[in-house]
């Protein structure tokens, strides 16, 4: 199982998208759980970008959000660490 960290710029995002949808909550938190258990799984969509985003990976949590994430190691145990980096409609987080 991966580590998530929250950024504070996802936090402040998840905020508003939840706030603006409330139905799209429960589609965050079920791809976030599976972020969890599996980066991977098809279900996610799971891709890295490019251009200005290059380096970071997104993932699909409905029709049109996604969430921007990297993928890193924890320097003190050496473990998988997903960065949760961004949340939203494709033209705010691309």
């Amino acid at each position: 199982m991966n580590r998530l960290v929250l950024t504070p710029n996802f936090r402040r995002a998840y905020g508003k998208s939840v706030k603006r949808d409330r139905a799209l909550q429960v589609k965050i938190d079920a791809a976030i759980q599976q972020l969890e258990r599996d980066v991977f799984q098809p279900q996610l969509g799971t891709h890295k970008l490019s251009g200005k985003l290059a380096g970071l990976w997104a993932c699909s949590c409905g029709y049109d959000c996604r969430i921007v994430f990297a993928l890193e190691k924890d320097p003190a145990s050496g473990d998988a660490m997903i960065l949760l980096i961004d949340i939203g409609a494709h033209d705010e987080v691309y």
